[in-house]
């Protein structure tokens, strides 16, 4: 019987769960993962807990909505105190590596407030969000005049591709994420006209089969059982991709967007404010859509290509009988849906997430090949690898629910009846755009398979979508009066959320029980009169007791 001892969790960066073939795309043909979701399930339902990297990763490797684990937005430190993926797996008996990006920002005041050394184990693992670090690669070797976004991205990559006689201080830049001219001038990825240009480096050399190499390398000199994030930087910006892939896809395989004129007149003033973003108003140009998105088809289907690499290598080594495979992504991208770029809004575009689970199990046979609509967060992952591991389930402190009930045939749905995503803007320029407070510049969403409601503090109404009548969600009924039920039964949901017992992470269910039935027996009696009206054996210790008067201990006067 096939078992999984191990799990190799791939995460791409920002791809929409409908730019896969798999999932309904036109003309982008993705035959590996496909291959892959016919060997598992295809979760069709699958949401995020935010629309950006830092925060979306975060709840995915604490297994915790980000209004519990706090790191709200890219940058902002994950707290020391977080329990993570990799402290459930290896309190398991199973090791838990990177290889590639995390986006986390360790607490180094914490830390340093605790005495934890980063390079001690124990430091090291906090400082990067439980991991052990096989290679940690977060891309963005960016550099202005201020000095570098990420003084340690891309640096093992850089250091790569000088060995390999990429010349300059930043081959990253100049050579992966760049054209280059007939006179030797470089076009950076940065801007988006030079999108339709080759990156100008050999294929094999780019960041996709690079990562695909060290995840190779990676399971090559580890038995297990181990947890293995093998998480891709692409196809996240800068859109460049080499050749042949930049020649794949042209403005003929570019989707009309989903976006209509009412839609952007109309506009909730907060969806306004994003809307009219730099990069929203560029994505609604067809000419930046027409260069960036075949470019964005090309990185995905390279990507493709190396999960046909790296699964081809897992099947001759024995390594697919006996690891579980999950495929997914941290968010999307809108492309030029509704009048935005980039990710931050809670369009599906954005917060649903393709999710492919393969589990070698002869308990999964059943479910091979099949879908599932049942509503599922990127927090379930956490859970559902303590399950494979054979842990014990921390349900105090992990939000999740394991998926492996739904893997196995044993269920269908989650016990949830809707999903929640957060964003927390008060580090983005939209702040000044509406002119609101640090305190008021968040927003919550909460889905069902039906509805959909955005709530944004400051004194907003909220917005509304009839998933079932307007899967595109074009049509804002956050106004009618008609559905002021409907408005109401999902803030009653989005409140009875928000007042669960998410910071009660030190002790757990069974511990609460316990302290509750079991401190009787530690001789506090509180509200008993008389001795006769609590049991015996509870008061045992204070029936028959004797003891001389005071007095006779005081001293005597001469």
């Amino acid at each position: 019987m096939n078992k999984a001892k191990n799990i190799l969790f791939i995460m791409f960066d920002q791809l929409r769960w409908d730019y896969l073939s798999c999932y309904g795309h036109p003309h982008l043909h993705t035959p590996n993962i496909d291959r892959l979701a016919s060997k598992g399930v295809r979760f069709t339902r699958a949401y995020i807990q935010s629309p950006i990297c830092g925060s979306s990763r975060m709840s995915t490797y604490t297994g915790r909505y980000v209004h519990s684990h706090g790191a709200s937005w890219n940058n902002i430190p994950l707290k020391v105190g977080e329990i993570t993926m990799g402290d459930h797996l290896r309190k398991a008996g199973m090791d838990c590596w990177l290889v590639g990006k995390t986006h986390m920002a360790a607490d180094a005041e914490g830390m340093a407030r605790l005495g934890l050394e980063p390079d001690s184990v124990i430091g090291a693992r906090v400082a990067e969000c439980g991991f052990d670090v096989f290679e940690r690669d977060d891309g963005l070797r960016a550099e202005g005049p201020d000095g570098f976004y990420d003084p340690n991205g891309a640096k093992k990559y850089n250091q790569y591709l000088s060995n390999k006689g990429y010349e300059g201080d930043n081959p990253w830049h100049d050579f992966a994420n760049s054209g280059l001219d007939a006179e030797g001038n470089v076009l950076s990825g940065w801007f988006l006209k030079y999108s339709s240009e080759p990156a100008n480096i050999a294929e094999e050399d780019s960041e996709t089969p690079y990562l695909t190499t060290r995840g190779i390398e990676f399971m090559q000199s580890h038995d297990g059982p181990w947890c293995c994030h093998l998480s891709y930087i692409k196809p996240h910006w800068p859109y460049i991709v080499p050749e042949p892939y930049a020649s794949m896809y042209g403005p003929e395989h570019v989707v009309p967007p989903v976006r209509s004129e009412a839609e952007r007149e109309d506009a909730h003033p907060v969806l306004r404010a994003f809307m009219e973003t730099k990069v929203g108003q560029a994505f609604s140009r067809q000419d930046v859509r027409d260069a960036v998105i075949p470019a964005y088809m090309g990185l995905i289907k390279q990507a493709d290509d190396q999960m046909g690499r790296l699964f081809e290598w897992m099947e001759r080594t024995g390594r697919m009988q006996d690891t579980m495979i999950v495929l997914t992504s941290d968010h999307g991208d809108f492309l030029g849906d509704h009048w935005m770029g980039e990710k931050t809004f809670f369009h599906d575009a954005s917060t649903k997430m393709p999710l492919i689970i393969y589990d070698p199990s002869s308990e999964a046979d059943a479910t091979r090949g099949t879908t599932c609509d049942a509503l599922v967060e990127s927090i379930d992952l956490a859970p559902t690898f303590v399950e494979v591991a054979g842990g014990e389930m921390a349900g105090h402190i992990l939000e999740g629910h394991s998926l492996l009930p739904i893997l196995h045939g044993d269920a269908t749905e989650t016990p949830r009846e809707f999903a929640i995503c957060e964003y927390d803007y008060s580090a983005s320029s939209i702040v000044e755009k509406l002119n609101t407070s640090v305190r008021d510049a968040v927003m919550f969403m909460v889905v069902t398979p039906k509805w959909k409601l955005i709530h944004c503090e400051g004194g907003h109404r909220p917005i509304l979508f009839d998933l079932d009548a307007d899967p595109e969600e074009l049509i804002d009924l956050g106004n009618s009066t008609e559905h002021e039920d409907i408005i109401a039964k999902l803030y009653d949901n989005l409140f009875a959320w928000a007042r669960r017992p998410s910071q009660r992470t030190t002790r757990s269910e069974q511990q609460l029980n316990d302290m509750r039935t079991k401190s009787g027996g530690t001789g506090v009696m509180i509200g008993i009169y008389d001795e006769n009206d609590a049991p015996l054996k509870l008061t045992v210790k204070y029936r028959g007791r004797k003891a001389r008067p005071f007095a006779e201990y005081m001293p005597k006067e001469d």
